[in-house]
């Protein structure tokens, strides 16, 4: 039986592998989705994992840099948006069987955001993701985004998100972690699935 620091590196490694993925098919988008492309890819690269569990919660930190100012000089709306999306998309990471919210954690349905204060740039903040409920179809996740010694909440997110399949040019992208995925559902490569 696996340890819990198993349990909770198993967990981070499904989460890098969202990441690894992603920026591989990014390099891949036409140039002409260079804008959402570099401010989708500018959250993906700097969100950094610091904690994540099977349970499908997932935890980051990222500095606010710059780029996600509006003219007030804090973070912008629409910047919480790209930001709550990926954190919370991850958070499904750990919970993914095969059909079952892989890849991208299928599209959203709603991403409900309530701003309680301005996030100041040149700070760094905490996220934090937790799957609230998983089904077949669909699953909803909450998330924070909070200062680093927790006493200071900024927002809070309530995303809910529709299974879709995996598009089949992202399958044909692979990371080190489909063999441990495969291995652990006894999926492609020959093997037999468990599910």
């Amino acid at each position: 039986m696996p340890s819990p620091e198993e349990d909770r590196q198993k967990a981070i490694r499904s989460v890098q592998a969202m990441f690894e993925r992603y920026k591989l098919l990014a390099d891949r988008r036409p140039k002409d989705h260079i804008v959402l492309q570099d401010f989708d890819r500018e959250v993906m690269n700097n969100l950094k994992i610091v904690d994540a569990g099977l349970d499908g919660s997932v935890q980051f930190e990222l500095y606010m840099s710059p780029n996600f100012s509006n003219l007030n000089d804090v973070m912008h709306g629409g910047a919480a948006g790209v930001i709550f999306d990926m954190a919370t998309t991850t958070a499904l990471c750990p919970v993914a069987r095969p059909n079952f919210w892989e890849f991208m954690g299928g599209v959203t349905r709603s991403l409900n955001i309530s701003y309680l204060r301005a996030v100041p740039i040149g700070a760094t903040v905490l996220l934090k993701s937790k799957v609230v409920s998983v089904g077949k179809q669909m699953a909803m996740i909450r998330g924070t985004m909070e200062s680093l010694d927790e006493k200071v909440t900024y927002c809070t997110v309530e995303h809910h998100k529709v299974n879709a399949p995996v598009r089949e040019e992202h399958k044909k992208v692979r990371v080190a972690w489909d063999e441990e995925f495969e291995r652990t559902w006894g999926v492609g490569g020959g093997g037999k699935s468990k599910i």
